[in-house]
C-alpha cells in the first residue's frame, strides 16, 4: 500500500494537565510520519477523570483546532483517545471454545469468537469492558501458543487479560469528544498506548515494567515472557507533587508547578543546600526566599510513595525480581531530574526514561523527544494496529484525511504551526474564524501549502521547535 493510500490516524490524550493532538500516518517504511500536532492547557479534567462537561469540551476543541492550523489540508472526524483514572480495573479470565470446522485451519474468525466470548464476563454493576487482550494460548491439549492461526485442532483456548473502567466516566469522555464534533474510535488504556510508543521487541522480551507518571494519575503496564501480565492505576502524580510543593512552602499553585519544572529534582540529596529560590511577595509583601533542598525534599517523600506502589503491584505480581528490562519510565512526571537514579534505588531493577520515538520517522526524533507525547504516540500506533488487522474501516469512507488528492505529508503550513503553539485562545478563535469565513480563504491556504513544499527542508526546524518545551522563566 503506497503512503497515500494509508488512513490518516489521529490520537488525542486527555490529561489532567494538558490535551495533545497528533495526527500521523504510516511512510512506506512502517514508521509514523506527523501530519498535524496540537496541545492546549487543560481544563475539566481531575485525575483522569472528567468534572466538568463544557471545561473539557473547549480544550478538546483548541487542541484540535492548533492541529488543523499546523496543517489546514487536514480533515479531523474520528480520534483514539486514552483512557485512564482510579475507576480503572483489570482481572484475568479464561474461555474456551470447541470449534465446528475441525477439519479447516484455525483462523482469526476463530480467534475474534473466543475474544468476543469474553464480554459475557461478569463484572461489578456499573462498569463495563474497555479491552480484552489475549495472553496466550491453547490447542487442545498443547499450552502457551502466542499465534494460533493457521494450526489445527478441535478446542481453542486462551488466557485473557480484562480492563474495566466506570460506565459513567466512559459516558462523559465519550460525550466530550462528541460534542467536539468528533467520533471515538476507540477507547485505549493510557499505559498501554505509552507502552506502544517506548517499548521495542527485546524490551518485550526481557520483561518491563512501563511507569506513566502523568498530571493526574501514574499508569503502569506490565510485561513478561512477551505478555502483558498485569495493568494498574495509582491516584497519585504529577498534580500531588505541586499541591505538596504548593501547601508546604505556600506559594501560588502556579509557582509551586514552575518550581517543580525548573528546579524540581528527586533526589534531595543531590541538591545544593546554599541554593535559593526568590518568590516576589503578594500585594506588597517582602519577596520569600524557598530552599531547593527543601523543595526536592518535598518532591522525593511524594515520589517516594508513588514508586512504593509500583514495588507493590510489582510483587502482587512476583515479577519484583524477574523484570531483565526493568522499569521505563514515561509521561510528563519522568523528566524530574535524578529519577531514574531513586527509581533504581528504591524498586532495585535498572531503570530509564523512555521516548516515544521507537516508531517514528527520521526527522520526527528531536521533535518529540519528550516522554509527556508518549500516549498521543501510542495512539496512533493503536490505531493502526486495529487497521492492519481488519478491526478498522479504511480512512478514505469517512474517516480523517487530507483534502488534496495525493497531497503529501511535507505540506504543513509551518508559520501557522509555529504562531498557533504560542496563540491565545482568543487569537485562535479569531484566526480560524478568518479562515472559515469563505471558500476563497481556503483556495488562497492551499496555494500558499504549493509554495511551502519546495522550502519544505530549509524550514523543517521551526516545524520541530513547536514540540519543544519554552525555557522556564527564572522566578524573581
Amino acid at each position: 500500500m503506497s503512503n497515500n493510500q494509508q488512513p490518516i490516524i489521529v490520537g488525542l490524550d486527555i490529561g489532567t494537565t494538558k490535551v495533545v493532538a497528533i495526527a500521523g500516518r504510516k511512510n512506506e517504511f512502517g514508521k509514523i510520519e506527523i501530519l498535524g500536532f496540537g496541545r492546549s492547557e487543560s481544563a475539566g479534567v481531575s485525575h483522569g477523570v472528567v468534572m466538568n462537561i463544557e471545561q473539557c469540551i473547549r480544550s478538546i476543541e483548541l487542541a484540535i483546532e492548533r492541529c488543523l492550523a499546523s496543517n489546514p489540508q487536514l480533515e479531523i472526524k474520528d480520534v483514539y483517545v486514552g483512557i485512564a483514572g482510579q475507576h480503572i480495573k483489570s482481572l484475568q479470565t479464561r474461555g474456551d471454545r470447541v470449534r465446528t470446522n475441525v477439519e479447516g485451519e484455525i483462523s482469526k474468525e476463530d480467534i475474534d469468537l473466543l475474544i468476543k466470548d469474553q464480554y459475557k464476563t461478569y463484572i461489578p454493576a456499573g462498569d463495563q469492558i474497555i479491552d480484552i487482550i489475549p495472553q496466550d494460548f491453547t490447542i487442545d491439549s498443547t499450552g502457551n501458543i502466542t499465534d494460533p492461526i493457521g494450526m489445527s485442532g478441535v478446542k481453542i483456548g486462551a488466557n485473557f487479560h480484562l480492563i474495566t473502567g466506570d460506565k459513567n466516566a466512559i459516558r462523559n469522555i465519550n460525550r466530550c469528544v462528541e460534542k467536539s464534533g468528533l467520533k471515538t474510535q476507540d477507547l485505549v488504556l493510557q499505559p498501554l498506548a505509552s507502552a506502544a510508543a517506548v517499548m521495542n521487541d527485546e524490551d518485550l522480551e526481557a520483561g518491563v515494567a512501563i511507569v506513566d507518571i502523568g498530571g493526574g494519575t501514574t499508569d503502569m503496564a506490565v510485561f513478561y515472557d512477551g505478555i502483558l501480565k498485569h495493568t494498574a492505576v495509582i491516584p497519585y502524580a504529577g498534580v500531588n507533587i505541586t499541591n505538596d510543593i504548593r501547601n508546604g512552602l505556600g506559594v501560588l499553585k502556579a509557582q509551586a508547578e514552575q518550581m517543580k519544572v525548573q528546579f524540581g529534582m528527586a533526589l534531595a540529596q543531590e541538591a545544593n543546600s546554599g541554593a535559593f529560590i526568590t518568590i516576589p511577595g503578594l500585594r506588597g509583601l517582602p519577596p520569600k526566599e524557598i530552599s531547593v533542598k527543601n523543595l526536592a525534599h518535598i518532591i522525593q517523600a511524594r515520589m517516594q510513595e508513588i514508586l512504593d506502589y509500583v514495588v507493590y503491584h510489582l510483587k502482587q505480581v512476583e515479577l519484583d525480581k524477574k523484570l531483565l528490562g526493568g522499569i521505563i519510565l514515561t509521561g510528563g512526571g519522568a523528566r524530574l531530574k535524578y529519577l531514574p537514579q531513586m527509581t533504581e534505588f528504591v524498586t532495585g531493577m535498572s531503570a530509564r526514561v523512555g521516548l516515544p520515538n521507537e516508531h517514528l520517522a527520521g526527522g520526527h526524533a528531536e521533535a518529540l523527544m519528550n516522554p509527556m507525547y508518549s500516549t498521543c504516540i501510542g495512539l496512533i500506533l493503536r490505531g493502526y494496529h486495529d487497521f492492519e488487522n481488519g478491526r478498522m474501516r479504511f480512512a478514505g469512507q469517512g474517516g480523517n484525511y487530507i483534502h488534496v488528492p495525493g497531497a503529501e505529508i511535507e505540506k504543513i503550513n509551518l508559520e501557522a504551526v509555529a504562531a498557533e503553539d504560542t496563540a491565545t485562545e482568543e487569537e485562535v478563535e479569531e484566526q480560524h474564524a478568518s479562515v472559515n469565513q469563505s471558500e476563497e480563504a481556503r483556495e488562497r491556504s492551499k496555494k500558499r501549502n504549493e509554495k511551502v513544499k519546495g522550502m519544505f527542508d530549509m524550514l523543517k526546524g521551526k516545524f520541530i521547535s513547536i514540540f519543544e518545551d519554552v525555557d522556564d522563566q527564572i522566578i524573581e
